[in-house]
């Protein structure tokens, strides 16, 4: 069945002719929540699934014990080279005509392409005063709450924000849950990793610090790989803003390869974590590996998807995967948790193990695939969303 979003909308700039698009997929009190991506060949189909991901997101995340609010599901997308030189006029001006929208009911921040830092530095410029002032009116204390997200977003923990590694925490919690529920140790445990922005940089640094092994990662330039392990953090350190690493950083028993390479590693797990549609029915036969977990959004068609279950692959949605993120945004704003690393992490780890593990148990269960689980789980808790705060399409 085909389900309408509530809004969908394409906009184009006046100066350049590149195309952008919001899709609000449903609004819980009237706001609704989801990241502004800038990628080239964004399409709104993308955008309206991305949308209709985030729904479910939120769902997945109600507890009626939290403070934390579950708000509709919305996407924003951008067809555009974040390395164009264009491409912070365009994102301003997208921002200025979507204004009312933000102002009103969609609460942003940084998706694929874009930083949190300079998505807030756009939006005071197309002059909002925040991306996600529309959900100010559901706190019960706007001043103290801004505060603690200010608060939150200014720890630094070895140098690298807060914002910046909740996410991939939340991320290697779900693998390390997956492989506890296997038996499996963490000690020899191979993963290769597609990205190393901010969430496949932060997942590679979680994992390695857990004990498991980075095999290979791949950015825009190719795969970086070593057998006996790559050094995450020399490598973390040699990165750019985009994430695309420094290759004059690598060690002698480092070998670069191609851009697909780092999905026939030999690995145990894959964590694509870069771009939508990374797996598909053209590549998905090079992949090895027994576990796969989704750390970017839509990272394997469903068509793949389909093929390696047959195959005896185990695939993590994103949907699940990489929520920590926005959770977090909101678990800090409405009061669940403090402004510090240690709640953050402790809160993320706690809060996606036991979610990972619903999942599985409820795969199990059923018969079905871990996507389908969370999708029944989202169905399951959308009523009570709806009888407590009200649901509009």
């Amino acid at each position: 069945m085909t389900i309408t979003p509530f809004m969908s909308l394409t906009w184009t700039d006046h100066l350049t002719g590149r195309r952008g698009f919001l899709v609000v997929d449903r609004l819980v009190r009237g706001v609704c929540s989801g990241g502004l991506r800038m990628r080239p060949g964004c399409t709104l189909d993308e955008v309206a699934g991305l949308a209709r991901g985030m729904t479910m997101k939120e769902a997945l995340h109600y507890s009626p014990e939290s403070r934390y609010v579950p708000l509709g599901g919305a996407k924003g997308g951008i067809d555009c080279d974040p390395r164009d030189p264009e491409a912070y006029g365009v994102l301003v001006r997208y921002l200025r005509a979507m204004r009312p929208y933000v102002e009103s009911f969609w609460t942003t921040g940084e998706d694929l392409g874009l930083a949190q830092d300079l998505v807030d530095r756009a939006a005071a410029e197309a002059g909002l005063v925040s991306t996600i002032q529309a959900v100010y009116p559901l706190l019960d204390d706007e001043g103290s709450a801004r505060r603690r997200l200010a608060d939150a977003f200014a720890v630094q923990v070895d140098g690298i924000g807060l914002d910046e590694l909740v996410g991939g925490c939340g991320v290697a919690e779900s693998v390390l849950t997956a492989l506890d529920r296997t038996g499996t140790p963490y000690a020899g445990t191979r993963v290769a990793v597609q990205g190393l922005g901010t969430m496949g940089g932060a997942t590679a640094r979680f994992l390695a610090r857990a004990g498991l092994t980075v095999v290979a990662v791949a950015d825009i330039k190719g795969t970086v790989a070593n057998p006996a392990g790559l050094d995450v953090e020399a490598l973390l350190a040699a990165r750019d803003a985009h994430g695309t690493i420094d290759r004059t950083a690598l060690r002698p028993t480092d070998h670069e390869t191609s851009a697909d390479a780092w999905l026939a590693a030999e690995a145990d797990v894959l964590v694509p974590a870069a771009v939508s549609y990374a797996i598909d029915t053209t590549n998905h036969h090079l992949v090895t590996a027994p576990l796969i977990v989704e750390a970017a959004n839509m990272p394997v068609l469903p068509e793949a998807e389909e093929t390696l279950t047959s195959r005896g692959v185990t695939v993590l949605p994103d949907v699940v995967v990489n929520s920590g993120t926005n959770a977090w945004w909101w678990w800090t704003l409405f009061g669940d948790i403090g402004p510090t690393a240690d709640e953050a992490f402790a809160h993320t780890r706690r809060s996606m193990r036991a979610l990972v593990d619903l999942m599985l148990t409820r795969a199990e269960a059923d018969g079905t695939t871990p996507r389908a689980a969370a999708h029944a789980i989202a169905a399951d808790r959308l009523p009570a969303i709806t009888d407590r705060f009200g649901w509009h399409r």
